[in-house]
Order: structure tokens, then C-alpha cells, then sequence
């Protein structure tokens, strides 16, 4: 009797996961406080005796396994800007009355395959927004990402590079190399004139647009719950998609021949940059600050939502832990 008396308490205790039984639910209660207040103050005590060294993850810039996983950044970086950008010079050279809409498809199928092939090696980043926002969350170390976002910016280069090998000197001139741009000089009644947009309206574009691709896609892949959940093939075909449409968003809702859309790649826009020079540098900043401050918005977020709703695995320093190694 003794016994099934107890065993029917422990069932009210347990019934649908919900504690019933007020006899066991303080010590119960109690228990798991003090053992999430233990937890909490040795994993405080661990980081507090980690020198700046280990939390900036220096050990990573003499990794030869990191080293080697940048060779997939640079490769990857490199087929990526020469397949962005022949895609937007041949969408505006097709006969179509909505070449956007044409470039955006074809960007979003790109880069979701792209993902696919680099993810196994480094992560597939290929985008210095990507790894440097995975730095301030913690999820790859700051050394890491200095690494990545280097192989990045030479990757978009080679790939300028190869782009500039194969297209003739009419369409370099006519299309900016399919380079990132404010405005472009046209020929007017009396002359060449600028056209495109303001600076400001631009860097508002980069900033919206870049946190909306962090906000909406690459959060996703950020939170190891949701990437299982999905599968890493949904995964990369979202992040793809959204991009495709901050594209087309962009360069529609402007209208202004001369701009050529949200950046939200700023080693895709230096790579045109360094190779074809010129108006390409006007403004060239924007597409560096816009998502550099879109990426510190992305981290604040991130801290002020409640720990429960965002599950990351991976290097354990974020941000704010490496300022407090400088106090």
C-alpha cells in the first residue's frame, strides 16, 4: 500500500511534464536552482581566468587546419563574385523587360549551391558580414574570422580577376565589371552626367537590408536547434532566397540607373574595386560600414532576447566577453 501510495505521487509530480505534487516540487525546484547557480558561477570563474590570448583565439591564426579551411573561403569567394557578376551583366544584357527579377532568381540558386560546396570545408561564409557577425556571437573565434574575411577579400579579387579575363572592354565599361556602385557617369544632352543615389539612402539600404539577411536567414543557420530541425539544404536554399529578394528589393524600390543594389557582401564589392578602379571607389565605405553596423545591431539583439530562444554551439568567447579580457 505503502508503496503504490508512492508511486501515485511521484505520477501527479510527473503527469504531462508539469509538477503537480506541492510536497515535491520545492525541493525539486530548489535542487535545480542551486545546481543552474553552480553551473553559472564555475563557467563565470572559467572565463574570468582565460587570458586575452584565449579569448581572441590566437592559437587559431597558427592553425594549419584553419589556414587550410580559408583555402575554401578564397576559392569559394573567388567562383561567387565571378558568377554574381556575370549574372548581373548578362540579366541587363537578355531581352527582358525586368532584368531584376531575372538576376535575382539566378542569384539565389547560386549562392544556395555554393554554400552547399563550401560549408563541409570552412563553414561557408564567403562573405565577411557572415564572419564577422559569427565572431561577435561566439560561434567562431575573432582570429578565425580575421582569417576568413582576408581569404574572402583576395577570393574576390582573383575572381574579378578572372571576370575581366573573359568579358570584352565594352561590357567592363558599360556594366562597372557587375562591381558594387553609388552611381555611374552617362551621357546627358550636354554632356556626361552622374546618376544614382544619395550616399546616405545607400548606407540605410546596406544597413536594413544586411540585419534583415542576418534577422531572417542566417539565424537559422546560427542556432544548431532550427539548422537540425530544417536540414542544411533547407537552410542554405532560405538564406539564398532571401538574399535573392533583398536584391530585387533594392534595386526596385530605387529605380535609379547608376546604383547597382544592396552590397551586403563587401569583399564582392572590393574585388571590381581593386581590378576596375575608378567611380567604383566613390562611396565604396558604404558597403563596408552599412553591414558592419548591421552586424553589431544582429549581436545586441542576440544578447537582449532570452538565452533559452537562442541555442549556439561553437567558440564560447563572444564579444563582450573579449572586451571584459581588456578590463
Amino acid at each position: 500500500m505503502a508503496t503504490n501510495n508512492h508511486i501515485a505521487q511521484v505520477a501527479m509530480v510527473e503527469e504531462d511534464g508539469l509538477p503537480c505534487g506541492k510536497r515535491l516540487q520545492a525541493p525539486f525546484s530548489t535542487t535545480s536552482a542551486r545546481i543552474e547557480q553552480w553551473e553559472d558561477d564555475n563557467q563565470g570563474k572559467k572565463k574570468s581566468s582565460l587570458t586575452l590570448g584565449e579569448r581572441l583565439g590566437l592559437k587559431d591564426l597558427y592553425s594549419l587546419n584553419v589556414w587550410r579551411a580559408s583555402v575554401g573561403e578564397l576559392l569559394g569567394s573567388a567562383v561567387l563574385v565571378f558568377m554574381l557578376d556575370t549574372i548581373v551583366i548578362s540579366s541587363f544584357e537578355t531581352q527582358t523587360k525586368t532584368p531584376n527579377v531575372l538576376m535575382s532568381i539566378l542569384i539565389a540558386i547560386t549562392i544556395t549551391i555554393l554554400l552547399l560546396a563550401v560549408f563541409p570545408i570552412s563553414g561557408g561564409h564567403m562573405n565577411p558580414v557572415i564572419s564577422f557577425s559569427a565572431a561577435l556571437v561566439g560561434l567562431i573565434s575573432l582570429s578565425r574570422a580575421f582569417i576568413y574575411i582576408f581569404a574572402q577579400c583576395v577570393g574576390a579579387l582573383l575572381g574579378a580577376l578572372a571576370l575581366q579575363a573573359v568579358v570584352s572592354q565594352k561590357i567592363t565599361q558599360t556594366f562597372s565589371l557587375g562591381g558594387c556602385t553609388l552611381t555611374v557617369i552617362v551621357p546627358g544632352p550636354n554632356g556626361p552626367v552622374v546618376t544614382g543615389i544619395e550616399t546616405s539612402q545607400a548606407l540605410w539600404l546596406e544597413i536594413i537590408c544586411t540585419f534583415i539577411f542576418l534577422f531572417a536567414s542566417i539565424w537559422l543557420a546560427y542556432d544548431h536547434r532550427q539548422a537540425k530541425a530544417l536540414g542544411v539544404v533547407v537552410v542554405f536554399l532560405i538564406i539564398g532566397t532571401v538574399l535573392g529578394l533583398l536584391v530585387f528589393v533594392s534595386t526596385t524600390l530605387t529605380e535609379k540607373k547608376g546604383y547597382a543594389g544592396a552590397g551586403m557582401n563587401p569583399a564582392r564589392c572590393l574585388g571590381p574595386a581593386m581590378i576596375r578602379g575608378g567611380h567604383l571607389w566613390d562611396g565604396h565605405w558604404v558597403f563596408w560600414v552599412g553591414p558592419s553596423i548591421s552586424c553589431m545591431v544582429f549581436y545586441i539583439y542576440t544578447k537582449i532576447i532570452p538565452s533559452n530562444h537562442f541555442h549556439a554551439n561553437g567558440y564560447p568567447h563572444d564579444f563582450f566577453n573579449v572586451l571584459r579580457g581588456l578590463v
